[in-house]
């Protein structure tokens, strides 16, 4: 009986400590979360697949280059939630998109919560303010 207990002890501390990188991945650790950027530009490609979507978007910058920005969002089910499908964007829509910038400086940014009671985020897409 005894045996029985500790592999059944054994089996569950192992499962929790394979959860603990989901827990980590989810974190907002990443992003800047009380600032915001705005990224201008052309929408290159919508990766609207699990586990979460991606706007890619080319940012002429002031110097005349072009940065390869990425938005992040949420999973496709969340983003459904609040309006969004497989065609909000498409390559060659111009947009204005209101995230929070990575901390390391690198172009990408992050939409962040998909909950329909949160604020929502400025998007304008191809002049037009986005409206779900």
């Amino acid at each position: 009986m005894i045996r029985k207990l500790r592999v059944i002890i054994f089996a569950g501390v192992a499962l929790l400590a394979a959860c603990v990188p989901l827990f980590a991945h989810h974190g907002g650790a990443t992003y800047e979360t009380d600032k915001s950027v705005i990224v201008k530009g052309t929408v290159t490609e919508f990766v609207w697949s699990n586990p979460h979507v991606f706007v890619k978007v080319d940012v002429k910058g002031d110097n005349g280059n072009v940065v390869h920005w990425i938005v992040e969002a949420q999973n496709p089910v969340s983003m459904m939630q609040i309006g969004w499908s497989k065609n909000t964007f498409k390559a060659g829509d111009e947009v204005e998109i209101d995230a929070m910038p990575a901390k390391n400086g690198n172009p990408v940014g992050f939409l962040g919560s998909s909950s329909p009671t949160a604020p929502r985020r400025r998007i304008v897409i191809n002049g037009k303010q986005f409206q779900p």
